[in-house]
């Protein structure tokens, strides 16, 4: 495990339900100004902010690589909101919230650091050696929030992520070709496709588009990239069996 320079405990979290399973990594940006401006938030639990809602995560990578540790990974933190991932609601019962310094659309998109990338390589790792987490369960909150949330965004390079052994990037071949232009030929098809990967059913098929164009494809278009629906054929064909 990296070392982790600060320590610097929040008071926003609880418990995981009991026999909760750690086994989801939920990557996050700050989207705000500033590293102290983001740790300001993610522990703030004034009266305002409970009134608006009290967030927190359980690490922060400034974009030096410095660590932040903020919620002991067995409790729960409170990173993910309203969230759906693989049969699954409240992903916070089960999931480590890692937020990466960054102002995001909001307040200047930038390109994340190769310091903080590789800083996020050596926490992930770590993570993977103490909990159960497939490679199919290292998400961004706009995966499991794809009506809601677009970060990390279409500058996070998830291909290095899964070069590191993080996560997955498909090696499709010429049957995922074939099999995506079904996609393109049926809504039901591509609706079906993104729910079986691992999207919420209830959102619109835009969204869940957008989301898997913001992992896999890049962009942030909420029409599937022809080698996005490549990519997705792959996943579903080899990555969920």
């Amino acid at each position: 495990m990296p070392n982790i320079a600060i320590e610097k405990a929040s008071p926003n979290y609880n418990e995981r339900p009991a026999k909760a399973v750690i086994d989801t990594i939920i990557i996050h940006y700050t989207g705000m100004p500033s590293l102290e401006a983001a740790l300001h938030r993610l522990c703030d639990d004034s009266p305002e902010a409970v009134g608006r809602g009290r967030v927190s995560a359980h690490y922060v990578i400034d974009e030096d690589g410095t660590i932040y540790a903020l919620v002991d990974e067995y409790e729960r933190a409170w990173h993910a909101g309203v969230s759906f991932w693989r049969d699954r609601r409240d992903m916070n019962d089960c999931s480590i919230g890692i937020e990466l310094v960054n102002r995001g659309h909001e307040f200047g998109y930038q390109d994340f650091t190769r310091p903080q990338m590789d800083a996020l390589v050596k926490l992930c790792l770590g993570i993977m050696k103490r909990h159960p987490i497939k490679p199919v369960n290292v998400l961004g909150h706009s995966d499991i929030a794809p009506t809601r949330k677009v970060d990390p965004g279409e500058k996070f390079d998830w291909q290095y992520l899964a070069r590191k052994g993080i996560g997955l990037w498909p090696d499709t071949d010429v049957e995922d070709n074939v099999r995506s232009q079904m996609y393109f030929s049926s809504q039901a098809v591509l609706r079906g496709a993104l729910v079986r990967y691992g999207y919420d059913p209830d959102a619109d098929t835009e969204s869940m588009c957008r989301a898997f164009n913001l992992h896999y494809g890049r962009s942030d278009s909420k029409v599937l990239t022809v080698r996005a629906a490549t990519m997705l054929s792959w996943l579903n064909r080899k990555a969920l069996k």
